[in-house]
């Protein structure tokens, strides 16, 4: 076994060499005659378009890429190196989102200062966002489910910011992200003299740093008997990290999957040792991005311009997906033990009677508080007709997100799935904006089944992929990141391709009940209440699940009959919520724990209390988005993201205190 490891891996690398050269070679013998291929690289022709197309765009997008992948491998060895985790990478930590949403607001402000402006906003969002989850996780001593928690849940946070700034400046901010969404066909020798000097100044520290980070991936007392000052040499490693990762988003945008799949790939072949790694990873990150760039710029030939951190999204994911059998690294990504809990508490009527009271005297606000030009006003006569839809279908989705993401988690007994983070609510997304475009008039009896097979064709895709590892929250959370990255990569391509119906598609995603109508807020709210009234039934299944597949066997639950149910039922619920107020709600994540995290942990209660949870802060969501930047109004979905993760970092941070 041993021998046959550097044989494939060496196999590999020269078969992806081939390929990536070979394509390259053919790309730019399309361009441009070979014979002339020296003199357009020195001296270009400046009457000939073609050679000024070779010098000016097709060498240095090139190099760009090479020097983007090998940077990217870089840094995800780093990270996963100094954490302990395979999953890090700056996609999953969150530090790609901030270096964009950084980037977009200086971009939007106009900053003065050009080009040194650009770096200090990338550099700067990506530091506050690595610092608040590094923050969040390091009472656990960097806990490798608190820490990709976390960043998933700064990353949808700089997400939908970055989908406000869209929506309000959709004409401003459309050539950004498309730029952004790894868009290389507009980079120009400037990009390559930007990265290069800095990559390599990286590349020196990383290598003095070479001893504290082999010492860091051994366990911590081990690491301090031999020396190792652990908090100043994981700042430096990680700030080090993090301004790479700042620097590759100001050079060429988000590019998907390559910093988590090129050292997965290198240590999977054989690459145990960092030193090793890093040059593996690096070599295999480079050729992976050229090599998806080339097939972008062959397709572009034929077809249209894609961008290329999508295709590296639509090529890695499979690959990430086929591989996951063969991953054993993940087996050690253990649920966090949650000491720090309330006492389990018991949904009494008391309870109960405050919870509903406390959805009551928030719809009575949301339906009689108002403002106009001249300030705030009580009034229910007046706005009734025009409020009630929205906060009946407002409440609604919030409830049937909460229950959804208590069932995900029950199923698949790990604390840490939800609609949003699992990629069920953007599969759903996804079936619903595919319909929409095929059927342009309204058709909401076919949104509903577009939707539920969307959201139950993923989450049957993540039980069984993650089945093999009994659920693990590693196994879990990697085909959770490789669903999730597939469909928002569908979608912004759907969102960049120029239909004009896409505003419009993109307010909905943003999780708006602008356009809710009365006949639809009820159908949603009749829809809820079924489907919530059926969730009882699989009591006993939610109960056992959680033990684990062996033990609900051992008690007589046929595990694939309960699960199907299960999948059903929760598909429905999130398709449902999500023709209200799209992918972006966060509902499903955060309802669950804080039920869970007040003392709630049986099923029924803690559904119970997650759906009123969730329903008060979609209905106080809606309510604000109409009033924060009066006139204008903020989708409850993205309010609800605003509201729901600072509470939820804070409940990370007080648990792993």
């Amino acid at each position: 076994m041993s021998k046959r490891v550097p044989r494939l891996s060496a196999a590999l690398v020269l078969a992806l060499s081939l390929a990536a050269l070979s394509l390259a070679v053919f790309n730019l013998t399309l361009q441009l005659a070979p014979g002339l291929w020296w003199r357009a690289a020195c001296h270009p022709d400046t009457g000939s378009i073609d050679q000024m197309l070779f010098h000016y765009s097709l060498l240095p997008r090139t190099a760009l890429s090479l020097l983007v992948g090998a940077g990217l491998g870089l840094v995800g060895v780093v990270f996963q190196q100094i954490l302990r985790n395979p999953l890090a990478e700056p996609t999953t930590l969150g530090v790609s989102a901030g270096a964009q949403l950084g980037l977009t607001v200086a971009t939007l402000l106009a900053l003065p200062g050009d080009e040194a402006t650009r770096q200090l906003a990338t550099i700067a969002g990506a530091l506050a966002v690595g610092g608040l989850v590094f923050g969040v996780s390091w009472g656990r001593r960097l806990s490798p489910v608190t820490l990709i928690l976390a960043g998933l849940v700064l990353g949808l946070y700089c997400g939908a910011a970055k989908s406000l700034l869209a929506l309000l400046n959709y004409e401003r901010l459309q050539t950004l992200f498309l730029w952004s969404s790894g868009m290389l066909n507009q980079q120009d020798w400037s990009r390559v003299q930007f990265l290069l000097p800095r990559l390599a100044v990286g590349l020196l520290l990383i290598l003095l740093m070479l001893r504290p980070l082999m010492l860091m991936g051994l366990d911590d007392g081990v690491a301090r008997n031999l020396g190792l000052g652990l908090i100043a040499a994981r700042v430096g490693g990680i700030g080090v990290a993090i301004v790479l990762s700042a620097f590759l988003v100001n050079a060429a945008g988000i590019i998907g999957f390559i910093g988590l799949f090129a050292p997965l790939l290198a240590r999977m072949l054989g690459a145990r040792r960092l030193l090793p790694r890093l040059g593996f990873s690096c070599l295999l990150g480079a050729l992976l991005l050229l090599l998806s760039d080339q097939l972008m710029i062959l397709l572009a030939r034929l077809w249209r311009e894609i961008p290329t951190g999508a295709a590296t999204a639509l090529i890695g994911a499979p690959l990430l997906l086929w591989l996951l059998p063969r991953l054993r690294e993940t087996r050690a990504m253990a649920a966090d033990n949650a000491q720090t809990l309330r006492p389990e508490r018991r949904m009494t009527p008391p309870a109960v009677l405050a919870g509903v009271a406390l959805l009551i005297l928030v719809a009575v606000v949301a339906l009689t508080l108002g403002r106009d030009n001249y300030g705030w006003y009580w009034s229910l006569q007046e706005m009734w007709r025009w409020r009630w839809p929205r906060v009946l279908a407002a409440g609604a989705a919030g409830a049937m997100l909460a229950a959804a993401g208590t069932l995900i988690q029950k199923m698949t007994g790990n604390p840490m799935a939800s609609p949003e983070v699992l990629g069920i609510s953007s599969g759903a997304a996804f079936g619903v904006v595919l319909l929409l475009l095929l059927v342009p008039d309204d058709a909401f009896a076919w949104l509903l089944p577009a939707g539920s097979l969307g959201a139950a064709l993923t989450l049957l895709l993540i039980i069984v992929l993650s089945q093999r590892g009994g659920f693990s929250s590693g196994r879990l959370l990697l085909v959770g990141i490789a669903l999730s990255t597939l469909f928002t990569t569908l979608l912004t391509l759907l969102l960049v391709s120029g239909d004009p119906r896409m505003s419009s598609v993109l307010t909905w995603l943003s999780g708006s009940t602008y356009k809710v109508s009365g006949a639809q807020a009820i159908r949603t709210a009749v829809i809820a209440v079924v489907l919530l009234a059926a969730a009882p039934l699989l009591r006993r299944w939610l109960d056992l699940l959680p033990l684990g597949g062996a033990t609900a066997r051992a008690a007589g639950v046929a595990l694939k009959p309960a699960r199907m149910a299960i999948l059903l039922l929760a598909a429905g619920l999130i398709a449902t919520a999500t023709l209200n107020v799209g992918p972006l709600s966060f509902i499903g994540l955060m309802a669950p724990h804080m039920a869970r995290l007040t003392g709630f942990r049986r099923p029924m209660p803690q559904m119970l209390a997650a759906c009123l949870l969730g329903g008060v802060l979609m209905m106080i969501a809606d309510w604000c988005g109409r009033f924060i930047i009066f006139p204008y109004q903020i989708p409850a979905g993205l309010l609800a993201t605003f509201f729901g993760a600072p509470y939820f970092i804070y409940l990370l941070r007080r648990q792993a205190g």
